[in-house]
């Protein structure tokens, strides 16, 4: 088993910047991705962007690109979400997630999530 801690969120106002983390914790040697999603009020999770653990690759929806950038501290166990020039359509709770094979990770089911993360980001 894998757990997912996430912090960060908050309120910020439209322009805005936020950084997100998800420290991970458990049978982490097997992760070979994590990633990011977000769900809004009354809308399906979706897909925010993901990175794989050794070698680094990044994946973005196309709705972040260049606005958001992930990273991960292997030492730490950690994976962030670099948030600048927030919409107010970027509100929603963000949840980070691990998946242990490969796959395509924007569309793949992942293993394992975190309990979520609120962003608010106010006009």
């Amino acid at each position: 088993q894998v757990q997912l801690v996430e912090s960060g969120g908050g309120l910020v106002q439209a322009g805005g910047s936020l950084r997100l983390s998800c420290v991970a914790s458990g049978r982490t040697f097997s992760v070979y991705a994590m990633g990011w999603f977000r769900q809004a009020p009354g809308k399906e999770r979706e897909f925010v962007a993901a990175i794989t653990w050794i070698g680094g690759t990044t994946y973005y929806a196309d709705f972040v690109k260049g606005r958001f950038t992930i990273s991960r501290d292997k030492a730490k166990n950690a994976v962030y979400l670099q948030m600048n020039s927030l919409k107010p359509e970027d509100t929603a709770v963000y949840s980070c997630a691990a998946r242990e094979t490969w796959a395509e990770l924007t569309t793949a089911t992942y293993d394992y999530w975190g309990q979520g993360t609120q962003v608010t980001v106010s006009s």
